[in-house]
């Protein structure tokens, strides 16, 4: 009896542990964690996160670190603007926007966005490198443009390596929502037609921000849903839903159609961190995003945590 309920003791201690790990604390960041619309990569043993540039600043921000936990500035990518991009946005913002770094094909594929605020006369340009502690960036030029005569936005880039290992690329931003094209594995532009994904009924209830990430058969779409840019007053939230082929459709938890409004709250925030959004997912196994620090004037801080996956193959965190 007493060998049966220690067992079960145990038992119940195993659960309880692991059920205390799956609600997966924030990792402890300490360093410069000042960052916006964050994408995380690692190259060897080193961590690398960018994001958008600061106000007023030229150029892609970049946080570099050697533990994953501690955090430091690096010089910015493009602290001189490229002069081909006043060619399709000619009064874009003196920072890039919502960059999206992969490693595919032996390369680093950096994606990021030329515009200004408000406007949908915007671009999405890229940039490459064999080696990001090289800090040698090759220009590879415009990947897709968005005039006012179109009904998306070509910012919020995010590349996607579908089941077969081919490339797509998913965007967007208000207007009409989410999109997705296939794109030439060698030269990483599009090829073919756009996809519509996700959207909102409203314009003024935003979609943006997508990124797709493929385990077990289905396709998981993460966007940011509604206000960002406004510190604590932020409304900007996490939701997502799954599709078992990457154009779509693609449902949320309870059956709705991410493209007609659906999505399933992944992270709305909490008195501390309000607002967080433009999420990214690493190896299904992290998922980082900036929130603003209700502690800290509301400064855009980054955010990361372990991402787990529940019995029903849903993400949780």
């Amino acid at each position: 009896m007493k060998v049966r309920l220690l067992s079960v003791f145990l038992g119940v201690f195993m659960v309880l542990a692991f059920a205390h790990s799956a609600s997966a604390a924030f990792k402890e960041l300490t360093g410069d964690t000042l960052i916006h619309d964050p994408s995380i990569i690692q190259e060897g043993s080193t961590w690398y996160t960018f994001g958008t540039g600061l106000v007023d600043e030229n150029g892609i921000r970049v946080l570099r670190s050697d533990n994953g936990t501690d955090w430091y500035a690096v010089p910015t990518i493009f602290p001189e603007p490229l002069s081909w991009w006043r060619n399709y946005v000619p009064n874009h913002e003196s920072n890039q926007w919502a960059p999206d770094i992969q490693y595919y094909n032996g390369r680093y594929w950096l994606y990021y966005s030329v515009s200004s605020f408000g406007s949908n006369t915007s671009l999405i340009g890229l940039t490459s490198t064999h080696s990001i502690n090289s800090g040698q960036w090759r220009d590879d030029g415009l990947v897709v443009r968005s005039t006012s005569n179109d009904n998306f936005n070509a910012i919020d880039g995010d590349l996607v390596i579908d089941e077969n290992g081919d490339p797509w690329l998913s965007f967007g931003s208000f207007w009409s929502g989410i999109k997705i094209t296939r794109l030439d594995p060698n030269t990483m532009k599009p090829t073919g037609q756009l996809y519509s994904i996700a959207a909102r009924p409203n314009n003024d209830d935003a979609v943006e921000a997508p990124n797709i990430t493929y385990r077990n058969g289905y396709y998981y779409l993460f966007v940011s849903f509604d206000k960002c840019c406004d510190g604590v007053d932020s409304t900007y939230k996490i939701a997502y839903g799954r599709s078992t082929n990457i154009t779509g459709p693609y449902y949320d938890k309870n059956g709705n159609n991410m493209l007609y409004g659906g999505g399933t709250i992944l992270d709305a925030g909490n008195d501390r961190w309000r607002g967080p959004g433009h999420q990214d997912v690493y190896n299904n196994n992290l998922i980082i995003r900036h929130a603003y620090d209700a502690e800290d004037n509301g400064t855009p801080k980054m955010l990361i945590n372990d991402l787990y996956w529940d019995s029903q193959g849903w993400p949780t965190y």
